[in-house]
């Protein structure tokens, strides 16, 4: 979809915003190059698309979750038939390399798969009751109009994991994607209600955050919200959502660590270290932003961890021989490079990287080299807040003790690894970890879709995506009492 304006889709149509306001899409790799022009939609839209999700909850939620499900299959048909012009599009939004950009919509394809079946199998529970004469049993119903907010890191898999559960729960949509990837959003709306999805059940909307997201959060008819993105944003949007009582599911920021033992594959640790801290720029949730490695092999992981960083060819998203592409735009560019001058001021040992690319073909893109920071200590911001870039810092500890303690100083829970090949320690590190996925000999970005997915502390809210969880938070389950003998 080239469009020279990406257009909302309410009620069945592609519109255009009540507001006459543009944001401009560019192409990270080329500053120069202008994508598209996204909508800043208001309040106005906003309130529209909700009437539009209200008006077809009533005929959509009847439907049986087998009919829900073909409908569904046919979006995932698409999906599979549009990948990659649908993969083109996230890379020359996100700047990921193509290969990245094909592997999030492979991802997009697994998580729909899954959650169309278990949709399927979203039945209740029967309990034997007190009295004589009486059934008691649960059942799961829908929640009404849900509001889903997607980053702009992952805009397909993420819309895909919210929006899947959401539609085979019942549940009308209303989709905002990230403004700097909303034209491969509005891809994934065509593909919904290109489907042939009834009127108003999938709603797309784009625009700023602080004004529509505000208003669809602050909204009594909205009844779910599913928030992926920073920190601060979800925090902000869990305390609007508490006021009308409104369910949140967040996914928010990450600090992961991986914690590298004397008796592991170094070499493998090393290899997982470098993928999952600069795969997609390090512009992951779950990627790897600490190393912390047992004393007596620090020297011998640090020296393959720059060995592997030397394998990393930057470059633009869609040139094939690119293994890194650029960071998602200038705020971003602007907020890592602060980031590592402040690791730089603050003693940290640089050893790699550290600066944006000086080759001539890059320059007017936001391409920031793979960066390694030793001799990293606990206070320092770069071993504390979350970077979103490819930036790794290396950490040395003596004990186990200390490992686990320096891992879970933080105010972050996500995802965290342990490489060893010692099963007591494996298995202590299991139970420790401060975190809602663990790995072990693994790096710290893997998850499939059975699996919850989803954070602790300020990474996340306590009903996680993925697995079970996606239907779970998008259904209300009701208790049931039938006397059968009058």
């Amino acid at each position: 979809m080239q469009e020279k304006v990406c257009l909302n889709h309410i009620n069945g149509e592609w519109k255009p915003s009540r507001a006459t306001k543009l944001i401009e899409s560019k192409n990270p790799a080329d500053l120069r190059e202008i994508l598209g022009h996204i909508q800043a939609s208001n309040v106005d839209d906003v309130n529209e698309a909700i009437a539009a999700a209200q008006n077809a909850f009533d005929g959509w939620h009847k439907l049986s979750a087998k009919d829900r499900a073909a409908l569904l299959k046919k979006a995932l048909a698409l999906l599979n038939e549009q990948r990659t012009e649908i993969a083109r599009w996230v890379t020359m939004e996100n700047g990921k390399t193509l290969r990245e950009s094909l592997a999030e919509v492979d991802s997009a394809i697994w998580e729909m798969e899954f959650q169309i079946n278990e949709g399927i199998r979203a039945f209740g529970e029967t309990f034997p009751a007190a009295n004589p004469g009486m059934l008691a049993f649960t059942r799961r119903d829908p929640l009404g109009v849900v509001a889903l907010i997607t980053p702009w890191n992952f805009p397909v898999n993420v819309a895909c994991r919210k929006a899947t559960p959401a539609l085979m729960a019942g549940n009308t949509v209303i989709f905002k994607p990230a403004s700097l990837t909303s034209i491969a959003g509005a891809h994934i709306a065509r593909i919904f209600t290109e489907a042939g999805l009834p009127r108003g059940v999938f709603n797309f909307i784009t625009g700023s955050g602080r004004e529509i997201g505000q208003a669809l959060v602050s909204n009594r008819a909205i009844k779910a919200v599913s928030f992926t993105g920073s920190t601060e944003v979800g925090m902000g949007i869990q305390q609007m959502a508490v006021i009308n009582n409104t369910r949140t599911q967040l996914e928010m920021g990450g600090k992961n660590p991986i914690v590298v033992f004397a008796d592991a594959n170094i070499g493998q640790a090393a290899a997982d270290a470098a993928r999952a801290a600069y795969a997609c720029a390090g512009q992951w949730c779950t990627s790897t932003s600490r190393a912390i490695v047992e004393d007596s092999i620090h020297d011998a992981f640090v020296e393959q961890v720059l060995a592997e960083v030397q394998k990393i060819r930057v470059g633009p998203g869609l040139d094939e021989t690119s293994t890194m592409g650029p960071v998602t735009g200038e705020t971003q560019l602007k907020s890592i490079l602060a980031y590592i001058d402040q690791g730089i001021r603050e003693g940290a040992k640089l050893l790699a990287g550290g600066r944006r690319s000086s080759a001539e073909n890059l320059k007017n893109g936001c391409f920031v080299l793979p960066t390694v920071f030793d001799q990293v200590t606990a206070d320092m911001t770069i071993a504390r807040e979350e970077i979103f870039g490819p930036v790794l810092a290396v950490m040395r500890v003596k004990s186990f003790e200390d490992a686990i303690r320096l891992a879970n100083n933080t105010q972050y829970g996500l995802a965290s690894s342990i490489y060893t090949m010692d099963l007591a320690k494996a298995l202590r590190f299991i139970e420790e970890t401060q975190v809602g996925l663990t790995h072990v000999n693994m790096m710290t970005a893997y998850k499939e879709p059975p699996l919850p997915f989803g954070g602790i502390k300020y990474s996340g809210s306590p009903i996680p995506e993925a697995g079970k969880s996606g239907i779970e938070f998008f259904s209300i389950k009701k208790a049931v009492y039938v006397n059968y003998l009058q």
